[in-house]
């Protein structure tokens, strides 16, 4: 079962990536979306075995290296949070199959399209499911290689190509530091299968690494350098900028990468490797004001995007740093707790704006749209369900999960807990406010598309609603059903030994009994930015250019997403281009090129022809040569060498 689980979407790609043309477009949509909802089936059906029925272990397939003392074995590991990940990655993924049979049903490269969209989720499943080190890593490559084609596959449009090449450039960043955490590890425990290392962890605690003459303590470097890795995929601070221009493939890949694949793999992997991040406090500080800062810097951006995949990107990065801050706090069951309801709401969110821009003819710039929700009622229904849940308006799924992690940067002992409090307190204020201003500006008031596109504005299909009404599901209950066993008093037996937490961390004791103020600060933050977004956008719509007008510095801040990539631009673009071009125009053209009257080269060339016209083939000429060679060697011997 487990196999089948993993594998059938490889099948899918195997079909579509080398018989689509074959077999046509329409058969490679129904073969992998086929595939897809089979091994969705199976995956629930792991998931209430391990989770609820205590199955759970290790199924190995093969030998997949063996050299020295290394000796790694493709496995499949099989525990809760493994279940969690595989029915949060098959479902989202086997809907967005569905969705984009309706998404994309006019483009030509359809069966290339759906091989990608296999090829992604196998690779997420591989990861998940990885129970070593190195398999993990060769499904972290693999989401980076899929989300590079999928990001790119409109190759005829220049910025899809260059953001295709950003993300894959900036991941390798954060890849680097994941490969050397590896190493690290492996050079520490000698072992880079799970079981070994976390039998191993507690002999860490008193180990060093030599480093520049220095000793570092051996587990806060090792998790420093696996979060370096988590930041490239999961788009925190600092390696964040890849993810908005993610944009520019088509909007079922936003949903797939942004809700249940590629941005949540550096959340598992930090989850998964507790037992190694509960020896650092130092490294869990790290993470918990990283996973701050980058709440409320991207809600800040979010704030003022007028592309409507845009607001949900930035949306996605600041509830990523949601997640990072749970984990960051100690509370690995509560991030892991909004990753699978963020991947409801999110992937809803997503799928539901390219349902809008279906009905705009492509059209992605809310400032041209505007009363809508009579036009594509369901579209709005559905998209208000996951505008609210991701608000955490009460009882949505949004709701448990995300209060919850506010909850624990409250009671945590961090020295960054009160910053990471006020930061993700002040993120649900904007929150709040990003997606009501999508709302009112995309649905409601008097509409500013042309008459043509609006009057001809008509809802989805079928394959295209199904999905969103599932999703709705998910982004409406998912957080009231699955809440005792993430973050209350059943998180222990829940899990079991899938999430280690030591002796010292009460986190999920200490999160129920907050202050009641604290507690529905969340929810008073959320009020606030519903009504400050109907007064700017409903009731006084002059206000927001007024606002900007009168605060440009601020609005052009924000508007150019706090300068990041012009920063890095200056340092690390034009810098690699100057030493570039200073090394072949010095180097190359003036040395090598340039060295007396036509180059070194050239006088390389001349030299070896002379050599060559000493080859004349004549057995006289070498014996001649040789003798002299002879009469030179006993001259010097009889003259200068003995002595």
């Amino acid at each position: 079962m487990y196999q089948v689980i993993v594998f059938l979407p490889l099948l899918g790609f195997l079909i579509a990536g080398l018989f689509g043309r074959m077999i046509g477009a329409r058969a490679s949509e129904l073969v992998t979306t086929t595939l897809l909802c089979i091994s969705a089936f199976f995956a629930w059906i792991v998931f209430f075995r391990t989770t609820f029925g205590g199955v759970d272990g290790t199924v190995e397939l093969f030998t997949w290296m063996k050299t020295g003392g290394l000796d790694i074995t493709w496995a499949i590991r099989v525990d809760t949070l493994t279940a969690v990940m595989l029915i949060l990655v098959t479902t989202v993924s086997s809907l967005v199959h569905l969705y984009s049979m309706g998404y994309m049903h006019e483009d030509p490269s359809r069966p290339r399209f759906f091989a990608y969209l296999s090829l992604f989720t196998f690779a997420m499943l591989t990861l998940v499911t990885s129970d070593n080190l190195v398999q993990m890593f060769f499904g972290w490559e693999g989401v980076g290689l899929a989300s590079y084609l999928l990001i790119g596959f409109w190759y005829d449009k220049p910025a899809a190509c260059a953001a295709a090449m950003k993300a894959f450039i900036v991941n390798r960043v954060g890849d680097f530091g994941f490969a050397l955490g590896i190493f690290a590890i492996y050079m520490m425990t000698g072992s880079v299968a799970f079981e070994q290392i976390f039998a191993t962890a507690p002999s860490l605690m008193d180990k060093s690494i030599l480093f520049l003459g220095h000793e570092w303590h051996a587990p806060t470097v090792i998790c420093l350098l696996l979060f370096v890795g988590a930041m490239g995929k999961s788009a925190q601070l600092g390696l964040h900028t890849w993810l908005p221009d993610a944009m520019e493939g088509p909007t079922p890949v936003s949903a797939l990468i942004h809700a249940a694949t590629m941005v949540t793999a550096g959340v598992f992997m930090v989850a998964r490797m507790s037992p190694l991040f509960e020896l650092s406090q130092t490294a869990l500080n790290v993470v918990l004001f990283i996973g701050a800062s980058t709440a409320f810097f991207a809600a800040t951006i979010g704030c003022v995007q007028n592309d409507i995949k845009r607001v949900i990107a930035y949306s996605t990065c600041s509830q990523l740093g949601y997640m990072f801050t749970a984990l960051g706090t100690g509370a690995y069951s509560v991030g892991v707790f909004h990753l699978l309801t963020h991947g409801f709401f999110k992937a809803l969110l997503f799928l539901a704006a390219g349902s809008v821009i279906t009905a705009m003819h492509h059209e992605q710039d809310m400032r041209h749209m505007g009363g809508l929700w009579r036009k594509i009622p369901f579209t709005y229904g559905t998209m208000m369900i996951g505008g609210l849940a991701l608000t955490g308006f009460p009882f949505t799924a949004g709701y448990y999960s995300k209060d919850a992690i506010i909850e624990t940067a409250f009671v945590s002992q961090s020295p960054f807990a009160t910053y990471a409090w006020v930061m993700t307190v002040g993120a649900a204020a904007l929150t709040a406010f990003y997606t009501w201003r999508q709302m009112f500006m995309t649905f409601h008031g008097e509409t500013r598309a042309d008459h043509h596109t609006f009057d001809h504005a008509h809802e989805s299909p079928l394959t295209m609603l199904i999905p969103l009404g599932v999703l709705s599901f998910g982004a409406l209950f998912a957080g009231m059903i699955l809440y005792p066993y993430f973050v209350g008093h059943d998180v222990h037996s829940f899990f079991r030994d899938a999430i280690f937490m030591g002796e010292e961390n009460k986190i999920l004791e200490e999160m129920h009994h907050i202050p009641f103020w604290a507690k529905w600060a969340p929810t008073a933050m959320m009020v606030l930015g519903f009504l400050t977004a109907y007064w700017m956008y409903i009731s006084n719509p002059a206000v927001p250019k007024a606002l900007a007008k009168q605060n440009d510095v601020l609005y052009r801040f924000l508007l150019n997403k706090w300068y990041f990539d012009e920063i890095y631009d200056f340092l690390f673009v034009r810098t690699t281009k100057w030493v570039g071009n200073f090394l072949w125009k010095q180097g190359d053209i003036r040395v090598i090129d340039g060295y007396g009257p036509n180059g070194v080269s050239a006088r390389v060339v001349d030299v070896t022809n002379r050599v060559v016209r000493l080859q004349t083939g004549y057995l006289y000429h070498y014996a001649f040569v040789m003798l002299v060679g002879v009469a030179a060697l006993i001259t010097w011997f009889m003259f200068g060498g003995a002595h």
